[in-house]
């Protein structure tokens, strides 16, 4: 995440209207946001933009769903690190399972509370962001005596 701009989001929804409500919602708590109502779209964003983070719908129309177009979407080096937000208005319990083991951060139901989502969002946004603060991060080894209680103090009653 690029703390000098606002984070990018790629919202992919086969839905006009849903797409058009998640990206304004969005929009309006300053997030850039680039839309995709299908995969051919959402390729060419992952190729030319750098993205920190997807919102999915899993039911795309006349295509893959959404955990195909994710699992080929999360081949390229591009976007092999990007947190993915699922939405789905599925009620179903293996919908939930399913996208937590495609690597997904996160699973919304739809219709959602955009105040929820927001939250989703700012969460899978440090995801990536610890992970790698934590892999960059120089390893200072810690001091010989740094195991010895370096404080003598006692409490008498």
């Amino acid at each position: 995440m690029n703390n000098l701009s606002a984070p990018v989001i790629l919202v992919i929804d086969a839905n006009a209207l849903s797409l058009t409500a998640t990206s304004a919602a969005l929009n309006c708590q300053h997030y850039d946001v680039l839309c995709a109502q299908n995969s051919k779209s959402a390729f060419e964003v992952c190729k030319r933009i750098s993205l920190d983070l997807i919102v999915c719908d899993v039911a795309l129309q006349r295509e893959n769903d959404g955990y195909d177009l994710i699992q080929q979407i999360k081949q390229m080096p591009e976007v092999a690190d990007v947190p993915v937000v699922f939405v789905s208005a599925g009620q179903a319990s293996d919908v939930i399972s399913r996208s937590t083991g495609n690597g997904t951060a996160y699973h919304l139901k739809k219709p959602f509370n955009p105040q929820e989502l927001f939250d989703l969002i700012e969460k899978a946004l440090w995801l990536p962001h610890l992970v790698k603060s934590h892999i960059n991060k120089p390893h200072i080894p810690l001091s010989p005596n740094s195991n010895k209680s370096t404080s003598n103090t006692q409490i008498n009653n």
